[in-house]
């Protein structure tokens, strides 16, 4: 049976999940009060990778020794602004313990690999259906380390990712300069992931979808939804800032703006903002070929449509918290440094600077699944450093639970009852 549902979020979950539910037959309104695609979104300013191997939690096991050190690094891969520190220990405190043991993070990361496992295959049909293949490119994804010791010493991290079935080919000092000549000679040891991909304009690429979906006959309202209307337990209809949308379903998909609607379908959920950086360098004089990660600086290296994106940084304030730009030129540093081909002052009319919110759960796995209070409101959102990548089948997911069908990959780590 055809039904009307209302998708709050346009960003890449969001508009996957419009497509899906088209391609079922149901009539779709995708409402957000930005455009799809746009500086507003998590996905618009990502890193652009499709990676398999993004199955690795933030927390593992020891980040609670490494917490004072975030309060008093401002510029550090991560941080945590002191002054929102009170509003922030209740999710902090489940972040650490979410990591505090191994069996714990093996299961954040079996949980990840089921989202992630096929995501390039996934975005390359995806933009092929909507007109840009040229958008998805899978020439794998590159790390780079000092030596093979900096990579041994990410045991845990890459064990996590053999363990859940990625495999990658091991390049020594030689090996990976010709594949990637544009890396600094310091680099003497590299992995290359050979499944992975990358986008080559994220905002660009969540614009043609969402311009698929509506070809396909889907509706976008430029409003922010604000609430539902209930009545005996089913949903009636989806409130916003430009009146109500009635519906038979919803799905929450609007990144870190979900919390409070989810609260008003009955889930409290740990969710906060992982507020992330880029720097985007037009015309670079020299850019990786393959999207590179190097260990140091723990940033994304990507060659975008737009220059050289260099992405990273997680930094723990407030949604409405003024940025520290800083930050991007501790991003900006790190590229001069990896690829010398860069010169030492780039002016600023080739800078572009960004900063966006990773919506994270407290334990690393998003929420998705039908709300408490009313199980006609399906949640898809806290994805935290994969959204991009898990998109497409966050999509097929929700789809299936709202056609009672067999799901697309088992839905229990995803369900918002383990916050209970």
């Amino acid at each position: 049976m055809a039904l009307h549902v209302a998708v709050i979020g346009a960003g890449i979950a969001g508009v996957a999940t419009a497509l899906e539910l088209l391609r079922d037959g149901h009539h779709v309104a995708l409402v957000d009060p930005g455009p799809p695609g746009g500086e507003q979104a998590a996905s618009y300013g990502n890193g652009a990778w499709f990676s398999p191997a993004s199955v690795v939690p933030m927390s593992m096991p020891g980040l609670w020794r490494k917490v004072p050190g975030f309060l008093v690094d401002p510029l550090g891969p991560l941080t945590i602004r002191w002054q929102h520190l009170p509003r922030l220990a209740p999710w902090l405190v489940r972040f650490v313990l979410a990591g505090a043991t191994v069996p714990r993070v093996e299961r954040t990361a079996r949980a990840l690999r089921a989202l992630l496992a096929d995501a390039p295959a996934r975005h390359a049909a995806l933009a092929a259906e909507a007109g840009v293949p040229e958008l998805v490119e899978r020439r794998g994804l590159l790390y780079a380390f000092p030596d093979r010791a900096a990579f041994a010493a990410e045991a845990l991290a890459w064990r996590l990712r053999r363990d859940n079935g990625v495999v990658w080919r091991e390049l020594d000092g030689e090996a990976l300069h010709r594949l990637e000549p544009s890396l600094a000679a310091h680099y003497r040891f590299g992995v290359l992931v050979a499944d992975g991909g990358h986008c080559r304009d994220p905002g660009g690429y969540v614009a043609a979808l969402a311009g698929w979906a509506e070809r396909q006959g889907a509706g976008v309202r430029r409003a922010r939804a604000v609430g539902f209307d209930i009545r005996s337990g089913r949903l009636a209809g989806v409130l916003t800032t430009e009146g109500t949308i009635a519906c038979e379903r919803a799905v929450i998909a609007a990144g870190v703006h979900s919390k409070a609607l989810a609260a008003l379908a009955g889930d409290r959920v740990p969710l906060e903002s992982e507020r992330g950086y880029h720097v985007e360098i037009r015309d670079p004089e020299t850019a990786p070929v393959i999207p590179v990660m190097p260990s140091d600086g723990r940033m994304a290296n990507t060659l975008t449509r737009g220059g050289l994106r260099v992405s990273g940084q997680v930094e723990l304030a407030s949604v409405a918290a003024a940025p520290n730009w800083q930050r991007a030129e501790v991003l900006l540093r790190h590229a001069q440094a990896a690829y010398p081909g860069l010169p030492a002052e780039i002016p600023a009319g080739r800078q572009r600077r960004w900063l966006g919110h990773r919506p994270s759960t407290a334990d690393g796995l998003p929420v998705i699944g039908p709300a408490s209070a009313c199980p006609d409101i399906i949640h898809a959102f806290g994805h935290g450093h994969v959204g991009l990548a898990a998109g497409p089948v966050t999509g097929r997911l929700v789809a299936d639970l709202l056609e009672g069908r067999k799901p697309v990959v088992d839905p229990r780590p995803y369900a918002v009852t383990r916050f209970s």
